[in-house]
């Protein structure tokens, strides 16, 4: 199998990667998405799909539910660990809004997960399954610790080991992170990002060795490259082996709006350390071999006719590219009351698309892409807006919306605040948007379109509605930034929110998605 590299072209960070006979699993940070803790599958780890989610949610705070105008925008979910030890998944990360640490665990990839918390707040954790089922958590930034822990995962050992094994001291714009250590021919590795404040100042990939767990932790940075790619260093991320032999590493890449990509690395050892690419660069294609070259993967993203079944149990599942922009109100969302239409109540008042409720979202894929769909707004109520979104902190959209029974077509778009550096301002979520263009209609169904373009970090959204069978642009061409106030890649949103009054609905029907090559 020959693919470009990076071989994803959509928000998939943070990732850890391992292999169970001849399937490979790999997690990504989700933040404020869920469900949440996505696990993706391959075979050949060029091509993935959705196996499956760790949790459906993870708590239920105000801030995860958008209530009282809060939310957990650029928190939640951050850099797991996926491990598997004696017949069973782990799962471990923390999460920044409520600074606890989770563990998940699961006999069965697919699940169900067992919830447990693990004593402490560990930073872009990572898990180690030692020999005489000893276990390690390695996590931290700048300074990298090693903590042994009890036999059950609940938090530390007493009188265990405890210690700093790496301490960044060399002018850096961010410390040693995202760690992940392995044990592999009786030696420690632990990988790291690295963002040095000299030289090229990118991020690049660290890697630390050690004998023993007491012993000294000796490395330095292993990869420098971007690819050609404004200046993007290509970091963080797990290693794994294939049935062969082979060893790859599987690092994500800033690509702008569109978020932080999947880059596949081909790496070697000499002298029981690791090389990382060819002659210290990524290539631009990768070639690999799959277990199991028959196998049919499911997209990363998907149309929907939005005509589901209960299961025995009574419950619906979305296609599993859908996530829904924090907590769920699944009182106030179906599939089944209009076949054919996914209808969303609104519950509460909202000035804006950040802290509306039940916005169904899926991942924007680059270079290009586009996703159409029909709105039947008959039952908004006024100051209603519904429609469809490019999602991010300055986000854009175009809605139907209702003003003294009278229905227009309005694209708005969040500008950027200049005065705000790349972490945006906590007052960010309360902020509204800027109307651009209001047009009044005589109908309350309508087709609309949202068209976003990444490719060389164009990141732009346009928004366009169907009329006589032609489309019309409405509103402006909206810059996308990727900036750490969400801290995730553009999502392609449905949504509905009320700015007056609670209790109206929107009909989406016909949902069609398409990456534009």
């Amino acid at each position: 199998m020959r693919k470009n590299n990076p071989i994803i072209w959509s928000d998939y960070p943070d990732l850890d990667i391992i292999r169970v006979d001849d399937t490979y699993y790999m997690i990504s940070t989700t933040m404020h998405f869920m469900p949440g803790g996505v696990i993706l599958r391959s075979y050949d780890l060029i091509n993935w799909e959705i196996a499956t989610y760790v949790y459906e949610t993870l708590d239920d705070t105000p801030g995860q539910k958008l209530e009282d105008d809060k939310g957990i925008y650029g928190k939640g979910m951050w850099a797991a660990s996926l491990r598997y030890h004696k017949g069973k998944f782990y799962v471990c990360f923390a999460a920044n809004d409520t600074g606890k640490t989770y563990l998940y665990q699961s006999e069965d990839i697919m699940g169900p997960w067992k919830k447990q918390i693990i004593q402490g707040f560990y930073h872009d954790s990572s898990l180690l399954f030692d020999d005489d089922d000893r276990v390690f958590i390695v996590y931290g930034n700048k300074e990298i610790h090693l903590l042994e822990l009890n036999s059950d995962l609940t938090g530390p050992k007493a009188g265990g080991l405890n210690r700093i094994i790496i301490v960044d001291k060399g002018q850096v714009g961010l410390g040693y992170e995202g760690a992940h250590i392995y044990k592999i021919n009786g030696m420690y590795y632990v990988f790291l990002i690295h963002w040095p404040s000299v030289g090229n100042r990118r991020r690049t990939e660290a890697c630390f060795v050690a004998s023993s767990l007491e012993g000294e932790f000796i490395g330095k940075d292993i990869l420098d490259d971007d690819m050609g790619y404004h200046n993007a260093g290509i970091a963080q991320g797990g290693i794994v082996d294939t049935p062969g032999g082979e060893w790859y590493a599987m690092l994500f890449q800033d690509h702008g709006a569109v978020g932080r990509i999947p880059v596949l690395v081909p790496m070697n050892w000499e002298n029981n350390f690791p090389v990382f690419g060819i002659r210290g660069k990524v290539p631009h294609y990768i070639e690999t071999k799959s277990t199991n070259p028959s196998y049919v993967y499911e997209p990363l993203f998907a149309s929907d006719d939005f005509n589901y079944e209960a299961d025995k149990d009574g419950k619906i599942y979305l296609k599993k590219v859908w996530q829904w922009n924090h907590n769920p109100n699944n009182d106030l969302w179906t599939v089944t009351e209009k076949p054919g239409a996914l209808r969303i109540q609104t519950g509460k008042i909202s000035n804006n698309l950040t802290l509306a409720q039940n916005t169904l979202t899926q991942r924007a894929m680059g270079p290009a892409c586009q996703a159409i769909v029909t709105v039947d707004g008959r039952q908004l109520k006024d100051g209603d807006f519904a429609g469809i979104c490019a999602l991010q902190g300055c986000y854009g959209l175009i809605a139907l919306t209702k003003e003294e029974g009278k229905y227009y077509l309005v694209m708005i778009g969040k500008e950027m605040d200049m005065e705000s550096n790349i972490w945006g301002k906590p007052s960010d979520i309360t902020r509204p948007g800027k109307e651009y263009e209001r047009i009044p209609i005589d109908t309350h169904r309508v087709t609309l379109k949202v068209y976003g373009n990444f490719e060389n970090n164009i990141d732009i959204a346009e928004f366009y509605y169907q009329c006589n069978g032609e489309w019309i642009k409405l509103g402006v061409t909206h810059k996308l930034y990727f900036r750490l106030d969400h801290f995730v890649g553009c999502r392609i949103g449905l949504f509905i929110y009320s700015t007056k009054e609670i209790g109206g609905k929107a009909d989406f029907e016909k949902f069609d998605y398409r990456c534009l090559q």
